[in-house]
């Protein structure tokens, strides 16, 4: 069967994002000042050829944890339908 994963992947909520602080810097030059914090992450799709939803869900949180996500600097959450 084939599944599609969705990692969504931010940075740790203790650490600076600079990314994120630019863009707020960015929306408030432009007289959107209603935002108070941008996070900026990643969102990765993965079409995975598995047996199970169950086997997909692990397949995808491998590929996060071994590649997609410093888990030094970043959280990941993985999706899969």
């Amino acid at each position: 069967m084939s599944f599609t994963a969705q990692i969504k992947v931010m940075p740790l909520k203790e650490l600076l994002d600079p990314q994120g602080k630019a863009v707020l810097g960015g929306l408030q030059n432009l007289s959107i000042t209603a935002v108070n914090d941008v996070r900026i992450g990643k969102h990765i799709d993965l079409k995975i050829d598995a047996s199970s939803k169950e086997e997909a869900v692990k397949i995808a949180t491998e590929a996060a944890q071994k590649l997609l996500a410093n888990p030094v600097m970043e959280v990941f959450e993985v999706s899969v339908y």
